[in-house]
């Protein structure tokens, strides 16, 4: 591969002048404040803590939650805009690149088509627990409702993208900053700078922001997981252990796909399933797929790819590739429309694994509490379910981001076979 490729690959990935700030959540902390709520709230009951208690909690708890919600639009729309302009980048790049993005697209689209099947069916015969729905006690009451067909389809464009802002209707505001994303990389390189150059301040800012939200996340925690505890008593507990298990079994999926790809697409055979075992390890262990990038290196390299295709993939799939994201982003969507009893139809269900596809875009350079409340938010509010609950569900995302880390980095090694293998004999650069 030339090495002006590789140049380009870098640049489109943002490791240089759009690089994000990096903020982090208090897990351990806020993991603590979840049980210590629970267990506040179910003893409080128990001893008939007074009315003023709950509501003081529910004052607390409800301003952090609006605190995180409204950096949410704004947060998404600059991360949006530079993760589409880096693909658009990366696919200009050269033949390997594309190869790369269409595997990549395909994954993603294959695991919102697969978690929009397989999760209702699942909850179906496996229901939320009872009292799980405390967890929805902040939510508004008119949230869940199914438009009409043709109503939904008119939705799909604002006229005024500022009230479609107002509103929280991502559809329309997805589409709106794709199709200006895509118009940047069609403008003169000195005005597409800058406005990049816009969007990566808005993004930062809005990142401080909500790292000074999230850095006192462990308070809004506490004082949301007291109401739920009041009201569910023991039950939100195994609400939180079904959650888990349920939203990981769909991440499994990207896990063995990744398998079939190497396997299939990349020719390894069984050879894979060794090799790739020293970055699953680092997987498990950072929780970090840029972490995992040498070890993956490594595995590459024990799979006989060549160099140049791995030094290649590999780092640009770090940057702007999460295998699991639509799957498990969408699973926790269809977890609490099941919780708020809202009916998925298949319009929204097909819109909502595009806008998890391309949302998934807008939170690869972020830790993955960080982005959960980022990319998932979105695609609750495209397909009308309530995100209140992800102010919770936020603080036992380090389980399930186990295997969202162990099903990308495996992925990613898998998507590195496949690129190789489909590039023998037609790689001539041009």
């Amino acid at each position: 591969m030339l090495d002006s490729e590789k140049a380009g690959a870098a640049e489109a990935g943002g490791q240089g002048k759009f690089a994000l700030v990096s903020i982090r959540l208090p897990v351990a902390l806020t993991f603590a404040a979840l049980v210590g709520g629970l267990v506040a709230g179910i003893a409080g009951a128990a001893l008939g803590a007074p009315q003023a208690v709950s509501e003081i909690a529910g004052l607390i708890g409800g301003l952090w939650l609006k605190a995180l919600q409204m950096t949410i639009i704004p947060l998404v729309a600059a991360l949006l805009v530079l993760g589409l302009v880096q693909m658009i980048l990366a696919a200009r790049v050269g033949t390997v690149a594309r190869r790369m993005l269409l595997i990549m697209i395909a994954v993603q689209l294959a695991g919102g088509a697969f978690t929009s099947i397989a999760m209702p069916a699942l909850l179906t015969a496996f229901p939320v627990p009872e009292g799980a729905s405390a967890f929805l006690a902040d939510s508004p009451q008119d949230v869940g409702e199914v438009p009409a067909v043709l109503d939904f389809m008119a939705s799909l464009v604002s006229p005024n993208i500022i009230a479609a802002a107002a509103e929280t209707a991502m559809l329309p505001l997805t589409i709106f900053f794709v199709m200006f994303a895509v118009a940047i990389t069609r403008l003169p390189t000195d005005q597409g700078d800058r406005l990049l150059g816009f969007f990566h301040a808005l993004g930062n800012v809005m990142l401080l922001i909500i790292g000074w939200v999230l850095a006192i996340a462990p308070v809004g925690v506490f004082a949301l997981a007291y109401g739920v505890g009041v009201q569910s008593g023991g039950g939100a507990f195994a609400a939180l252990g079904h959650y888990v298990l349920t939203v990981t079994m769909m991440g499994t999926f990207i896990f063995v796909l990744a398998y079939a790809i190497a396997m299939g697409l990349g020719r390894t055979g069984a050879k894979f399933v060794t090799a790739v075992l020293p970055a699953q390890a680092v997987a498990l262990s950072t929780q970090s797929s840029l972490a995992s990038l040498p070890a993956m290196l490594d595995s590459a390299s024990r799979l006989s790819l060549r160099a140049s295709t791995a030094e290649f993939v590999l780092p640009l799939a770090v940057v702007i590739f999460r295998a699991t994201s639509a799957a498990m982003n969408l699973a926790v969507v269809y977890y609490i429309a099941a919780l708020a009893g809202v009916e998925v139809s298949p319009a929204i269900a097909v819109a909502g694994i595009l806008i998890a596809s391309v949302i998934s875009l807008s939170a690869v350079s972020l830790p993955g509490s960080i982005s959960f409340v980022v990319s998932i938010g979105p695609i609750a509010l495209a397909m009308g379910v309530p995100v209140e609950p992800l102010a919770l569900l936020v603080a036992v995302e380090m389980l399930p981001d186990l295997m969202r880390t162990l099903g990308n980095v495996t992925m990613n090694v898998a998507v590195t076979s496949a690129v190789d293998r489909s590039a023998d004999g037609a790689e001539t650069p041009v």
